[in-house]
């Protein structure tokens, strides 16, 4: 078993594709799931606790790859598989988070390094997404006003302008102030900015909508 062993999800129509990519993946030491159609795919495969890909067809019977791929959860990198892709889907592909798009028929080499990459940065987003969700708890547990005080500290506002907007005293600003800092792990406004900035985009990637992910 290789050191990056992981869960390759292969999407392809193509019957005699999908059972000879299954036996180059299997042979490599990497766990398979193979589907015929999007709608399987997606009715089955979910985001797994081991790193995964999805080696995808771009024209599958149902809906199109690149279609597919809006859907998915953004830990499930993509390795796209056409036989007649063009430089409008390729650039699509990679600019909505595909890790590769390869021309069949592809090496086996190509393939497999394609797949070893994205398994890799698979683990990576998964590293991530345990961070964001830690920073996310952490923000949780602040009170209102202590969230208060941490939106005004982000935002650059000095103690005494804080006090004045909240209608406090500065000694009790000080105060909240020490808590948000402890209770978010960080040592420095510069920390508390940057802590800030990764949670408001997490919002904002959550109000595009739930990617897949059933697990």
């Amino acid at each position: 078993m290789r050191e990056a062993a992981g869960l390759v999800y292969i999407v392809d129509d193509d019957t005699s594709v999908r059972r000879a990519l299954t036996r180059l993946v299997q042979s490599s030491g990497y766990l398979v799931e193979a589907y015929g159609c999007a709608r399987d795919f997606t009715a089955h495969a979910g985001v797994p606790c081991t790193p995964a890909c999805v080696v995808l067809d771009v024209q599958l019977p149902d809906i199109t790859g690149l279609e597919l791929q809006s859907g998915l959860d953004p830990r499930l990198p993509i390795i796209f598989l056409t036989g007649h892709g063009d430089i409008a889907m390729t650039v699509s592909a990679i600019k909505a988070g595909a890790t590769d798009f390869l021309t069949k028929p592809v090496q086996d080499v190509t393939l497999l390094l394609a797949i070893g990459q994205a398994l890799k940065r698979s683990a990576e987003l998964a590293n991530e997404m345990g961070e964001l969700d830690e920073l996310r708890s952490r923000a949780m547990n602040l009170t209102s006003r202590e969230r208060e005080v941490m939106d005004l500290v982000v935002l650059g506002r000095l103690n005494k302008e804080i006090a004045y907007k909240l209608g406090t005293g500065e000694s009790t600003v000080k105060a909240h102030r020490a808590k948000v800092m402890r209770k978010m792990g960080v040592s420095s406004v510069v920390d508390l900015v940057r802590v800030a900035d990764k949670i408001a985009a997490s919002l904002v990637r959550d109000a595009r909508g739930k990617p897949l992910g059933r697990r």
